[in-house]
C-alpha cells in the first residue's frame, strides 16, 4: 500500500485497500516521497496505522528518488508476502492481468500461471471467449522481455500469439491448453460494462472516417471501449461511445483530440436507464431520444456507492453538495483528526456531469472521490423536450429528475434565446414534458421597415403596406423553418457547459 507522504491516502487507494482486506491479502504499508519538503511522514504513518491495524513504527518510509528505505522494503516483500500456491501437475490455468498492443508483434498478454505449465508453441484457449491461438513466444519480464521455454506454477510473464485485437485478451480471463485443458476458469472475471454514454461527433462532417479509424485504433489498446455509429439531425454522423466512468471518458476524448488531431463535439454524458411501460414492455435507454412515449410504469436509474475523502473542515459543504444531488448518507469515519471519509449512495446520472468539479471547488482541491456501481433504483424521471416553433429538436432532449425538470427547461430555453439569431418571424422556444409546456421564451422577429419609402401621404396607403407585410409574415410563419446555428448546438450539447449548473462563460 503505497501512499504519498505529502498528500496522505486518496479515495481510490482506500477503495482498493478495502478490496485487498476483504480478500485477506497481506498488506505492507509504505510512505513514499519522504524527501519532499511538504512531506509529513509522522502524521500520515499514524493515519495508515489506524487503517491497516498496525503500529505507526511498522509503516515503512521510502524515497524512490533518493533510494532511501528501498532495500528494507524489498526485504519486507520477500519475508512477508506468501509464496504462490498452485498444483504443478494439474491442467494449466493462467490469469490475464494486463495486455498491451505492440505495432510490430501484436498483442502482448501479461499472465500469472496459477496451476500447471504453459509451454512455447502449444495451442492455448481463452476460457471466456473460447478463442484458440498458438503460443509464438512466452517468457518473463526482468525488466526487459526475456524469452523462455515455458512458465510454471506461480510464475509471472508474457505471451505473444500474433493476435492484433486486445479484445481477445480480456483482463481477468483464464488461459488454458487447448488439449486436456482445465474445465473450471479462475474466479473474478467480469465483462466490463459501460456505465456512461456520450455522443462523439466531428466538427467537420468530412472527418467522420478519421474518427472511425481513430476509435478502431484506440480499441486495440482498450478492451473496455464500446461504440456504435449514430446520426443526429443536428450534428450529422457520429458515434455513441460507452465508457467505464468519467475518467475513461476524459482520457479517450483527450487522446482522440491530441493523438489523432480531431475536433470533436461531445454531447453531455448519459447513463443507461431501464423503462418499464404499463403494458409490460421494457426499454433500455442510452440516449434521451430513445425514451419511449406513452404510459410509463417505472423508470430505473443506476446508483453508485461514492466514497469521498476530505479535510474535516469541509464536511458541511460536501454533505450539502451530495444532498443537492439526491444523495443518501451511508456513514462517516474520521481517519485522523483532520481527515474524514464520507460514504454516500448517489444516482450515477447526478455525478457524471460536473459533480467532481463542484467537489474540488468546494474543498479547495483537497477532496478525492471514488465510486462503484451498486445496482439501480426506481426514480421519478421525465424527458424534457425542447420545441422550436412547435417542432421537437431531438438533440436538445434530456432525461432529468421531476424536481429539477423546471429549472433545466428554464435554463435551456433562456440559453437558446440568446444563441439562435432572430428570424423574419416570431419564434417561440418551449420546454415541454410530454404535451405540457413548462417554460417558454420568444425570439422576436426582425421587423423590416416597409414604410421607409412613404414620405408623408395618405394613412390608408401606409396601412395597405402594413397589411401586405402582415399577410406575408403569416405565410412565412406557416412554411418557415427555424435556422439554428452550429454554435448553438455546440454550446448546449458540449459537456463543458451545456446542461450543467455553471453559467455560460
Amino acid at each position: 500500500l503505497l501512499v504519498d507522504a505529502a498528500q496522505g491516502i486518496e479515495a481510490q487507494t482506500l477503495a482498493n485497500l478495502y478490496l485487498a482486506m476483504e480478500n485477506d491479502l497481506q498488506i505492507i504499508p509504505v510512505l513514499n516521497k519522504i524527501d519532499l519538503p511538504a512531506a509529513q511522514p509522522e502524521k500520515f504513518s499514524e493515519e495508515l496505522a489506524n487503517l491497516v491495524g498496525c503500529e505507526p513504527d511498522d509503516v515503512l518510509k521510502v524515497s524512490a528518488k533518493t533510494g532511501m528505505g528501498v532495500e528494507a522494503l524489498l526485504d519486507k516483500v520477500v519475508s512477508d508476502i506468501p509464496a504462490p500456491v498452485g498444483v504443478k501437475d494439474a491442467p494449466a490455468r493462467a490469469m490475464i492481468f494486463d495486455s498491451v498492443y505492440d505495432s510490430y508483434r501484436g498483442v502482448v498478454t501479461y499472465v500469472r500461471v496459477v496451476d500447471g505449465q504453459l509451454n512455447k508453441r502449444e495451442r492455448i484457449r481463452m476460457m471466456s471467449t473460447d478463442a484458440t491461438h498458438e503460443l509464438l513466444e512466452i517468457g518473463t519480464n526482468s525488466p526487459e522481455m526475456l524469452p523462455a521455454d515455458g512458465l510454471g506454477v506461480g510464475e509471472v510473464g508474457y505471451l505473444i500469439t500474433g493476435v492484433k485485437d486486445v479484445r481477445q485478451s480480456k483482463v481477468g480471463d483464464t488461459i488454458t491448453q487447448l488439449n486436456k485443458g482445465a474445465t473450471e476458469p479462475l474466479g473474478g472475471y467480469k465483462d466490463p460494462k459501460p456505465m456512461v454514454f456520450s455522443g462523439l461527433y466531428p466538427l467537420d462532417g468530412s472527418d467522420y472516417p478519421e474518427l472511425r479509424d481513430a476509435l478502431d485504433k484506440l480499441q486495440l489498446n482498450d478492451a473496455a471501449l464500446v461504440y456504435e455509429p449514430e446520426t443526429s439531425a443536428a450534428l450529422g454522423f457520429g458515434f455513441r461511445v460507452g465508457f467505464l466512468g468519467l475518467l475513461h471518458l476524459d482520457v479517450i476524448r483527450e487522446r482522440l483530440e491530441r493523438e489523432f488531431g480531431l475536433d470533436l463535439i461531445a454531447t453531455a454524458p448519459n447513463v443507461v436507464y431501464r423503462v418499464n411501460m404499463e403494458d409490460g414492455e421494457e426499454h433500455t435507454v442510452t440516449n434521451p431520444s430513445e425514451f419511449p412515449e406513452g404510459k410509463i410504469a417505472e423508470v430505473y436509474e443506476p446508483v453508485v456507492r461514492a466514497t469521498i475523502l476530505a479535510p474535516s473542515e469541509f464536511i458541511g459543504s460536501v454533505m450539502e453538495l451530495c444532498q443537492g444531488r439526491r444523495g443518501v448518507l451511508l456513514g462517516m469515519d474520521y481517519l485522523s483528526e483532520d481527515r474524514v471519509e464520507i460514504r454516500y449512495t448517489l444516482p450515477l446520472a447526478e455525478i457524471v456531469f460536473d459533480f467532481f468539479d463542484q467537489l474540488k471547488s468546494k474543498t479547495r482541491g483537497y477532496a478525492s472521490l471514488d465510486y462503484e456501481p451498486t445496482g439501480e433504483q426506481s426514480a421519478q424521471l421525465v424527458k424534457v423536450d425542447i420545441l422550436l416553433h412547435g417542432d421537437k429538436v431531438d438533440a436538445f432532449s434530456a432525461i432529468t429528475h421531476k424536481d429539477q425538470a423546471y429549472q433545466y427547461g428554464v435554463r435551456l430555453v433562456a440559453k437558446l434565446r440568446e444563441l439562435i439569431p432572430r428570424q423574419a418571424f416570431e419564434v417561440p422556444v418551449q420546454a415541454a414534458i410530454g404535451s405540457r409546456v413548462i417554460a417558454r421564451e420568444t425570439i422576436r422577429a426582425i421587423r423590416k421597415d416597409v414604410l421607409a419609402k412613404c414620405y408623408g401621404g395618405d394613412i390608408s396607403r401606409k396601412r395597405k403596406l402594413l397589411e401586405k407585410q402582415k399577410e406575408g409574415k403569416k405565410r412565412m410563419k406557416m412554411v418557415g423553418s427555424v435556422e439554428v446555428p452550429q454554435e448553438a448546438f455546440i454550446a448546449v450539447l458540449s459537456s463543458d457547459d451545456g446542461g450543467s449548473s455553471k453559467s455560460k462563460k
